[in-house]
């Protein structure tokens, strides 16, 4: 049996949503998790719920802010000393950023932003999409171990029905050795929202939002809902919102309880980034647009008639 690793970052000590995936996905394996610095109770809960065996939390001088080089150092002598077979991690900007080191760093190969995976015996398959997800390829690792491999955050989705493991939790030492270029500062989005790729409730606008300033709209119904509001890639492209903003295969992939598509009509590209959404609401004026094909509930009409109505109603109901 393949010995697996699964990288983890925490958000105020909580755990991202996609090692929660990986650990699910793994379920048969005995897999251990790492940090770097520590994990709250309730995300080490989380972890040994969804079938963490062994926690563990790197620690370490120059290792209590996001350092490339330092995280890579630290993680590369911890993964070396245990030799691990798999390392997985999240297709975050950090596991971007972190996993291509290390496997440069280890010789090793790499498989970057898989959708899905499965094990033959000890050997890795996985599955990614391509030329924004008109076509997939599968994708094995040739070389020597470890492999490394990131997963899009929300593609796996969570399983209902997970293994618990046993969730031992221990600090290690760690050393982050020369870190040539430090981080001064990490300043914080202006936006409180949720993120994106976190969110419960998504509201996102299309190209017939017609200019930027008309997101207000959404941005008010996003607050009677609690919601984080999101934009399709027309819309980023015209200009209307930022690419932080974007749902879809160029931009984050999510899967919130409830996506309500303002003006969007569907594009392939889009679909990808938001078809695993449990309850999909459209607004259109076009009765043939592509993205009814995927909505529990459509809306045939003009979104700027109907999302004030709709505000208004929410608001009511929860008040």
């Amino acid at each position: 049996m393949a010995k697996i690793l699964v990288f983890t970052e925490t958000n105020k000590e909580n755990v991202k949503t996609v090692s929660l995936e990986i650990l699910g996905k793994l379920a048969g394996h005995e897999v251990d998790v790492a940090t770097i610095g520590d994990i709250g109770a309730e995300g080490t809960q989380e972890l040994a719920k969804n079938g963490a065996a062994n926690i563990h939390c790197l620690k370490g001088d120059k290792l209590d802010q996001y350092s490339p080089e330092g995280y890579a150092n630290a993680l590369k002598e911890f993964i070396s000393s245990n030799s691990y077979d798999y390392v997985f991690a999240g297709s975050t900007p950090t596991g971007k950023d972190l996993m291509p080191r290390l496997a440069g760093m280890l010789d090793a190969g790499m498989a970057s932003e898989v959708t899905n995976f499965q094990f033959e015996g000890d050997e890795f398959q996985g599955t990614r999409p391509m030329f924004a997800g008109k076509c997939l390829c599968k994708v094995r690792i040739q070389g020597p171990k470890p492999h490394f491999v990131t997963v899009r955050p929300n593609a796996l989705g969570l399983t209902e029905s997970p293994t618990a493991g046993a969730g031992n939790k221990a600090d290690v030492a760690a050393n982050a050795g020369e870190i040539r270029a430090t981080i001064k500062e990490i300043i914080k989005g202006a936006s409180e929202k949720v993120d994106l790729s976190e969110a419960n409730i998504i509201v996102s606008g299309g190209r017939a939002m017609k200019n930027a300033e008309n997101f207000k709209i959404l941005d008010e119904l996003a607050e009677v809902l609690g919601a984080t509001v999101g934009a399709s890639r027309a819309a980023v492209d015209s200009g209307y919102a930022p690419h932080s903003m974007q749902v879809g295969q160029t931009g984050k992939t999510v899967a919130p309880t409830l996506y309500i598509a303002c003006g969007i009509s569907g594009a392939i590209q889009h679909l990808a980034g938001m078809r695993t959404s449990k309850v999909i609401v459209a607004i259109n004026t076009d009765p043939d647009a592509p993205i009814f094909t995927k909505a529990d509930y459509g809306i045939v009409g003009d979104l700027f008639q109907i999302v004030p109505i709709l505000k208004e109603e929410l608001k009511a109901l929860l008040s």
